[in-house]
């Protein structure tokens, strides 16, 4: 009924003549009239006016029911609805073939491409396997696998110990070395490129600071810079790089402006940044695209970035990335990037995550591991507190906490005891955390309270201790946050973390995902209450 206490009822008798009773059921409700047939019919007209605009209606001519679909079927009609229907089953086998077919369509006019760029230097070439086992071995004991499954192992190329050994047939790479003053690759260098410059696919898995990032950027260049299609001719950008923050991105971004080669344009793609202003930059004209998966696949989706033209992929810190949930993303953009592409993955760790990331998306890759740990640890909050007071003036400080609250609180204690402290966390805004970080590069501030968030591609060089204030969730983040010092001088690391999970237990964790000999030095600091 309408209205209160039924008035709207009492209002349908009095103008039809009839009587009205209303039943409620639990679905339906039940209108049932008396009277004359005339005013029967009179009560069930004004009654359809009055709810025709609220999906009721009038059955037998004397029932209101409810506006359920069901009630209102005639028989046949909910037979055949309550009927079960038989599906045919799902022909994967046509599926396939018709993605097949369509992969082919869409890719059959790609230009051509060119990946092989590499001449072996002499003094490369004549190094016998026990002297190349030998190097790598005292290299940080490199160890490098062909992961071809089918057919017989490829050649796994011998590594370059100089610049000149790599770059011989490239004199502005090698100018842009001397020009930034560098004197020796890193073992992941060494290793890597002779490997990507031959054009294989690549995964190099050593922990942050030890020069992933030039592994893969100066093989790109000169990728671009040879293939068949000249720069003018591409339809968009010719190298992506992938990474899971956009204080990554950036860095990454830094180095390839530091390099300029042959005037190569980039442009750094992520969320929180002007959005606008990067689809301008893309609009304009830009040979490299470093970005973060979320933002890109936005541009993507929006077809406002052509990824057709990407012949150099990189997957930079993977593994972080799928920690963060990016794979969806990076499974979208991977769609229209053309399937010969060549690939480089990097990581810290080799997870079953990243095994899987790399077995979908790298073809017949080889891979290399490298790296080391001196590791440190203190036990007790009031130490912790101590040690950072007794680090020299000259030394730059990289603290790791657990949570953004911490980090606030600590570096707010810091400040009140006159330190120098920035911190560097998720809640605070990114002009904030970009102020942060330059204030640390530039030793404004000689100490970074930071969360997981600067784990990752952190690129200041005279870093001399990282602490550890609450060890991270995993190991992998663990290894992440170590290799801070990797661009310093000081391998002296100190952390605190939950005795309840054993420093055996630790130490054991850390061998088992480093897969290389680890030197592990324990300090212990504990206060009697």
């Amino acid at each position: 009924s309408k209205g209160r206490g039924g008035a709207k009822i009492r209002e349908l008798e009095e103008s039809s003549g009839a009587s009205i009773k209303v039943h409620k059921g639990q679905y339906e409700g039940k209108v049932v009239l008396f009277g004359s047939s005339a005013a029967q019919e009179k009560a069930k007209k004004l009654i359809d006016e009055l709810l025709a605009d609220d999906g009721y209606w009038l059955n037998n001519g004397t029932e209101l029911l409810s506006s359920s679909p069901e009630s209102y079927w005639s028989t046949e009609q909910r037979q055949a609805a309550r009927a079960v229907v038989s599906l045919p089953p799902i022909d994967w086998s046509s599926i396939r073939e018709n993605k097949t077919k369509y992969e082919t369509l869409k890719w059959k006019d790609l230009p051509p491409l060119k990946k092989m760029f590499y001449t072996e230097a002499e003094s490369v070439s004549i190094l016998t396997a026990e002297e190349v086992c030998d190097w790598r071995k005292e290299n940080n004991n490199i160890i490098v696998d062909d992961l071809k499954e089918e057919g017989e192992k490829r050649h796994i190329p011998n590594p370059c110990s100089t610049f000149l050994q790599a770059f011989q047939l490239y004199p502005e790479i090698m100018e842009n070395i001397e020009r930034v003053g560098f004197t020796k690759p890193t073992p992941i260098q060494s290793q890597a490129w002779p490997v990507v410059l031959s054009g294989e696919d690549l995964i190099a898995i050593a922990q942050t600071g030890t020069g992933k990032t030039l592994a893969y950027l100066l093989p790109g260049f000169i990728h671009m810079d040879g293939q068949p299609v000249s720069r003018d001719q591409r339809a968009g950008p010719g190298m992506l790089v992938l990474t899971p923050t956009r204080e990554l991105a950036l860095q990454i971004e830094a180095e390839c402006s530091k390099y300029r080669y042959k005037g190569y344009q980039s442009i750094c793609i992520y969320g929180g940044g002007d959005r606008k202003g990067q689809i301008n930059l893309v609009r304009s004209g830009v040979d490299i695209v470093i970005a973060t998966p979320g933002r890109l696949n936005d541009l993507q989706m929006n077809e406002l970035i052509n990824l057709s033209s990407i012949t150099y992929l990189v997957l930079d810190e993977a593994d972080r990335m799928l920690d963060m949930g990016f794979e969806p993303q990076i499974m979208k953009i991977l769609l229209d990037i053309r399937p010969d592409r060549q690939t480089v993955m990097t990581s810290a760790t080799w997870p079953t995550g990243v095994r899987r990331l790399a077995k979908s998306y790298l073809k017949n890759p080889m891979i290399a591991y490298v790296g080391t740990l001196d590791l440190a640890v203190c036990g007790n909050d009031g130490n912790m507190f101590s040690c950072i007071y007794f680090i020299y003036l000259p030394d730059k400080v990289l603290i790791f906490v657990g949570r953004k609250m911490v980090a606030d609180d600590l570096s707010s204690d810091l400040c009140l005891q006159g330190v120098s402290v920035q911190s560097l966390h998720g809640d605070r805004e990114q002009c904030d955390r970009e102020q942060a970080l330059q204030d640390f590069k530039d030793s404004r501030v000689r100490i970074l309270v930071a969360t997981d968030l600067a784990s990752r591609g952190l690129d200041v060089h005279d870093i001399t201790h990282v602490f550890n204030y609450d060890f991270p969730r995993n190991i992998e983040e663990y290894v992440h946050r170590v290799g801070r010092t990797g661009r310093g001088f000081d391998d002296t690391l100190l952390s605190r973390f939950d005795f309840n999970s054993g420093v055996d237990s630790i130490k054991i964790a850390i061998l088992k995902y480093c897969d290389f000999t680890v030197t592990i030095v324990t300090i212990f600091f504990f206060i009697q209450t």
